[in-house]
């Protein structure tokens, strides 16, 4: 099986699903079981200053640094109440999956203590909530055309303006988004 692990995917114009129209996941995990990723364009009416000081991190919001006015993501239909910090390597947090060399993801509230410290990851960006499929959806929802993939990339992630990212995922690939059909073609 072919893993889908540090990919995007790119939702195709026909999509609808009000969670993913033109949405850009980051896939975190794709086996056999099923797939998990998070939604790294569609922020939320939240910053992550506005989280830390509704989590109760009240010591962590006086050290504020300009980057905690950045915006907290929807990563996806399920858990909405639940974090995840998509971030640069750092050792020592106590739940971390390594996604790759660039990219891990932690869901233990000890990453949120060190947002706005210089302790913080270097590159960072919170989400609530994330996407799921079961064994085989997924990849039934590409067969039928809803979602483009590619492998990930971190400037994109970074430091590609929020709305620019889905656009700029596919232009990656060589091609304008807005050109593509929704029908499958059969040879």
């Amino acid at each position: 099986m072919n893993t889908l692990q540090n990919q995007f995917l790119i939702a195709m114009p026909s999509l609808e699903d009000p969670f993913f129209k033109r949405s850009v996941v980051y896939m975190c995990e794709h086996n056999e079981e099923g797939a998990m990723g998070l939604v790294i364009n569609v922020p939320v009416d939240l910053s992550v200053e506005s989280l830390l000081q509704q989590i109760e991190l009240q010591d962590q919001v006086e050290m504020i640094r300009e980057d905690l006015d950045r915006p907290v993501y929807q990563g996806g239909p399920v858990s909405q109440e639940r974090g995840f910090v998509l971030h640069s390597p750092v050792k020592g947090f106590s739940s971390s999956l390594k996604v790759s060399e660039e990219l891990m993801v932690t869901t233990s509230k000890d990453v949120l203590d060190t947002l706005g410290t210089d302790s913080q990851p270097s590159d960072y960006i919170v989400t609530l909530g994330y996407a799921s499929w079961e064994a085989g959806q997924l990849e039934q929802e590409i067969a039928e055309n809803s979602w483009l993939t590619l492998p990930a990339s971190t400037d994109i992630i970074f430091s590609t303006p929020i709305h620019k990212r889905w656009e700029a995922a596919a232009k990656s690939l060589g091609i304008d988004i807005w050109q593509l059909s929704n029908q499958v073609g059969h040879a």
